[in-house]
């Protein structure tokens, strides 16, 4: 009867038992999830290689957006960055 009670107690609760086991499981899950939206980041990111050596229309878009390039005609508005006001130092010079 004890023999059969701490079987138990080490299947449940022992270094490889049901616990542990459930612990390891729900791990396995999380980096598989991991796993499939990091492959799926890198498949757009393979995409999006892919059509800037190829596609003359993403190679525009793509210098249009980043470098501000303009057709002849066009005007560009960029506004500026946002100016982050100081904060005091110290609380005597807030007052």
């Amino acid at each position: 009867m004890v023999l059969t009670l701490v079987l138990a107690l080490h299947v449940v609760f022992g270094a490889n038992g049901w616990v542990v086991f459930r612990q390891r499981r729900a791990e396995i899950d999380s980096l598989q999830r991991e796993v499939n939206s990091l492959e799926l980041q890198n498949q757009q990111f393979t995409d999006q290689i892919k059509a800037l050596k190829t596609d003359k229309t993403a190679i525009e878009k793509e210098a249009r957006e980043q470098l501000h390039y303009a057709r002849p005609g066009e005007v560009v508005y960029v506004s500026p960055p946002p100016v982050n006001p100081q904060k005091p130092a110290t609380n005597s010079a807030r007052k």
